[in-house]
């Protein structure tokens, strides 16, 4: 939930703050409304990972796509020429509602887009009357409506290794070392078999020469 002051006729978000702590008026400034999304990796002990964004003018978007798979970098536009189909963008204020997939982005050292990664995403632009009719949570927080959020759902290999020894064992050490760990079983249950023959084998050869029962 980001409340905010828009004028349509100008296309631009207005922002009202002082620009000082002791400034007695708060200041205008008119910017265009932009959004830029970021995706960063929760480390538990080192940094944060930065992975990628995404930047959106609500006055021009791409049109996101139905599913992942046609969701790609083309929709903002040729990446060799730089040209984007600028006519087929379309402005939240008039679509109101916006859902689907975009990529995901991240600029490498030589100034490349790189892909990194793809988001479902969901816009709606509410009037201040609209939005106190339509109650809505921070989050996951209640009231959780329009729209409700589902909780995430993460692969069964999404965890943390030190929590779910079971899990590590299942997912990441049997899945890549199967054969190896049975492989491993085989060769020792076959070393106990032969040491325990040659353990009894003198003991019994004896009593079999000397008829012992």
């Amino acid at each position: 939930i980001m409340p905010f002051e828009y004028i349509p006729a100008e296309k631009m978000m207005v922002i009202k703050k002082k620009e000082h702590f002791y400034s007695l008026d708060k200041t205008e400034i008119r910017r265009p409304p932009v959004l830029q999304m970021q995706v960063w990796d929760n480390d538990f002990f080192s940094l944060d990972d930065y992975l990628g964004s995404v930047e959106f003018n609500l006055c021009s978007m791409p049109p996101p796509a139905k599913s992942p798979r046609k969701c790609k970098q083309e929709q903002f536009g040729d990446p060799t020429t730089g040209r984007k189909p600028r006519e087929e963008y379309v402005s939240l204020f008039e679509s109101k509602r916006l859902k689907g997939w975009w990529p995901m982005r991240d600029i490498s050292q030589d100034g490349e887009v790189l892909h990194a990664g793809k988001a479902e995403l969901e816009f709606e632009i509410l009037t201040k009357a609209e939005a106190e009719e339509k109650e809505a949570g921070e989050a996951r927080e209640d009231p959780n409506t329009n729209p409700v959020l589902e909780p995430p759902n993460r692969p069964e290999t999404s965890f943390l290794w030190f929590t779910s020894p079971w899990k590590t064992f299942k997912y990441i050490v049997w899945k890549n070392w199967k054969w190896y760990i049975i492989g491993a079983l085989v060769f020792i249950i076959l070393a106990l078999l032969i040491a325990l023959f040659i353990y009894a084998a003198p003991g019994y050869a004896v009593r079999k020469i000397f008829g012992f029962d």
